[in-house]
């Protein structure tokens, strides 16, 4: 379970985190928390919540099969 949370996060931090202007912008475009993305980017403990995967998905206008296949799982 910790290897899928970490390969989840891994690829967030650098498909999408990566190109983002600011970690507020990316919060508000997500309709996320700025906590929560500060945690994704510097937490190495964080595990992330299947309602942050959802919140990433539909601000994307991708469905959860989709993100998984993304990301390698």
């Amino acid at each position: 379970m910790k290897r899928t949370n970490r390969k989840i996060i891994d690829y967030i931090n650098k498909e999408w985190l990566s190109d983002a202007k600011s970690l507020n912008s990316f919060a508000i475009e997500h309709s996320l928390d700025e906590k929560t993305v500060r945690r994704i980017k510097n937490d190495p403990n964080y595990t992330i919540s299947l309602d942050t995967i959802y919140k990433l998905c539909e601000a994307r206008n991708l469905k959860l099969s989709e993100f998984y296949k993304l990301v390698g799982l």
